[in-house]
């Protein structure tokens, strides 16, 4: 079955350009993982520190590769994330 992550991000005060220029690398290499279904990234028009990434998995085994992946650990987890004042994961199965 499918599994797909709703993740949202708030950037710290003087952060978000870095965020969204990390944005760009973390999508095209995570649409690059065999059991990526999809991978999206916006940016609120509204508070231009929010970001919303849009993921699907193939399964929870694909979702697990993502996440033990070498770009996770370093664009997401070791770059990104000290970046960020809020960030929010639900992960969904479709209905």
């Amino acid at each position: 079955m499918a599994i797909y992550v709703v993740a949202r991000w708030l950037a710290r005060t003087g952060e978000d350009e870095r965020v969204a220029e990390l944005l760009p690398e973390i999508s095209a290499a995570s649409r690059a993982e065999p059991g990526c279904l999809e991978y999206r990234a916006v940016r609120a028009t509204e508070n231009r520190r929010e970001f919303v990434l849009f993921e699907g998995y193939a399964d929870e085994a694909a979702l697990a590769a993502h996440r033990e992946s070498e770009h996770f650990r370093t664009l997401v987890v070791g770059t990104a994330v000290p970046l960020l004042e809020e960030r929010q994961v639900t992960v969904c199965t479709g209905v």
